[in-house]
């Protein structure tokens, strides 16, 4: 049995007609009489009537059009499941995440969901202050991370739109009372830092030490985690420059942010390892680019 009359025949019995069916199939239409004409051949009788103006399935094509069509379809079914075996799509995929996710990823994961059924995917909050170490310890495959990335064995695949930053203070701080701040307005409070693993070029964008025009910013405590940040502003120990989308999760009665004018957007950006790049993360990749950023909720 040839899989073209099969496909012949499938796409005549849906179109109803030869020309129709030839376009579907990339095909003359002679082409198609011809392989209609081989699969009744094999069967021993008239699957389809053709006349100058019409075409119309006989009792036995009528019969015959549904049961091809359920296993037409099941043979791709399984062709496709073995292909996406091979290609490595099968099994669980782990995207790591720092603080939250926002809801472009959590979108795109139920894309990929949805696409792949037979593959798991699994969200795994990775430490603010050591971004790079699950991917390398092999813990995550791919992960949502702030950045800049400069790291030769990793991979930036898809970067998100950049979302703009605020100063979070401890409510009651002189700074709230304004409506925004510029990049200045960091030299008068102590910028809370993260006790890193991170390398010091990831570092100077998360806590910058200066100003775009070069003014020094004090330091601030060091702490490990972003709860333990947000717990040093309320206590009065300092701000925390981070996303507006961010804040705006972390929103508590002893804390209030403010918008900074003048300093670069906060980005995140899905990546992994160069050496360890297999077909799940890739399609993930592609299925989160082509993902609509919804504009809300997006956080580091």
């Amino acid at each position: 049995m040839e899989l073209r009359e099969l496909e012949a025949f499938l796409a005549v019995a849906e179109e109803l007609h030869f020309g129709r069916a030839g376009e579907r199939l990339y095909v003359s239409q002679s082409r198609i009489s011809q392989l209609l004409r081989a699969l009744e051949n094999r069967i021993g009788a008239t699957l389809v009537e053709r006349t100058s103006r019409r075409v119309r399935l006989t009792p036995l094509g009528e019969q015959l059009f549904p049961e091809l069509r359920a296993a037409y379809d099941g043979l791709h079914a399984t062709i496709d499941a073995a292909r996406d075996l091979a290609r490595g799509l099968r099994g669980v995929l782990r995207i790591g995440f720092q603080g939250s996710v926002d809801e472009q990823t959590l979108n795109a994961v139920t894309a990929f969901r949805d696409a792949y059924p037979d593959s798991m995917i699994e969200l795994v909050e990775i430490p603010y202050a050591d971004p790079f170490g699950p991917l390398r310890r092999r813990e995550v495959n791919a992960a949502m991370v702030l950045l800049p990335v400069e790291e030769s064995d990793l991979v930036v695949a898809h970067v998100l739109p950049g979302r703009p930053q605020v100063l979070m203070l401890p409510t009651g701080h002189p700074l709230t009372r304004r409506a925004a701040l510029s990049a200045t307005d960091l030299t008068r409070v102590p910028l809370i830092g993260m006790t890193c693993l991170a390398p010091e070029y990831w570092r100077d964008v998360q806590t910058p030490p200066r100003t775009p025009d070069g003014r020094a910013i004090p330091g601030g405590p060091k702490v490990r985690t972003m709860q333990e940040a947000i717990a040093a502003v309320a206590a009065g120990r300092g701000g925390l420059l981070l996303c507006r989308t961010t804040a705006e999760l972390q929103r508590r009665p002893d804390v209030t942010f403010v918008p900074v004018h003048g300093v670069p957007d906060s980005h995140l950006g899905l990546i992994w390892q160069r050496e360890l790049s297999c077909a799940r993360v890739e399609t993930f990749a592609r299925i989160l680019a082509a993902t609509p950023d919804p504009g809300l909720r997006a956080v580091m």
